[in-house]
């Protein structure tokens, strides 16, 4: 049981050989680059939306953090992607692998850190004594303010893992029971595929939402040492 309701979480392979980077790589080309293009419905919805996201991450930004606008709107179109995909049947996610998340949080938190120590040395290091402090209280909280400094891209990969895991395990579950009770009751296989519908269009919302939150705090991580 346990293999079967894990087995989509598991890296496939074609031919024996890993196929996981070109999965990785495809969502790539589902986005339009070539300016030789004619524009149609679909790509005008992705330019404005492009647009639009653009726009309000980098509001807050000055001309340091605005040169992180590419490589904002590169992560969030690639999860989001991603992540569609995954909903398809007979599909791998690659955000259901701790590994990958971690790949692409680390490096990016990372850099937003060596961004601040060099920008704004010295309110990066004031962030991990609050001022007023009393003296017997500092080496503990400098070494609390570290550890919470350490675990974010731990936090950002872990979230993202969670939230798509825990909803293609669920859509696993209920569609089983439905090929179950498929032979049992018709009337309750008929409220569970309902139900299978609606957690359906859930995932596809927690696809987009997970994708613009771990996004988003990247962004919150840059905006505070730039």
């Amino acid at each position: 049981m346990n293999e079967n309701l894990f087995t989509s979480f598991s890296a496939p392979t074609i031919l024996g050989q890993p196929a996981t980077i070109p999965i990785i790589m495809f969502p790539t080309l589902l986005i339009p680059t070539s300016k030789h293009l004619i524009n149609n419905q679909l790509t005008t919805v992705q330019q404005n939306l492009i647009k639009l996201i653009l726009k309000q991450m980098m509001a807050p930004h000055n001309a340091k953090g605005q040169s992180w606008s590419l490589m904002l709107m590169s992560l969030i179109t690639f999860i989001t992607m991603t992540n569609l995909l995954g909903l398809l049947p007979h599909s791998f996610t690659p955000t259901t692998q701790l590994s990958m998340n971690l790949a692409m949080a680390i490096p990016l938190w990372a850099g937003t850190i060596i961004t601040g120590l060099r920008f704004k040395t010295k309110n990066f290091l004031a962030h991990m004594l609050p001022q007023g402090t009393p003296t017997p209280l500092i080496p503990m909280l400098v070494m609390i303010e570290t550890i919470s400094l350490l675990i974010q891209p731990m936090a950002l990969a872990v979230r993202l893992t969670a939230n798509i895991t825990a909803g293609h395990l669920l859509m696993h579950l209920i569609g089983n029971t439905m090929l179950t009770l498929s032979t049992i009751n018709l009337s309750t296989t008929l409220l569970t595929s309902v139900l299978l519908m609606l957690l359906t269009i859930l995932e596809i919302a927690v696809a987009l939402i997970q994708a613009y939150v771990f996004t988003l705090l990247v962004n919150l991580y840059l905006h505070n040492n730039t």
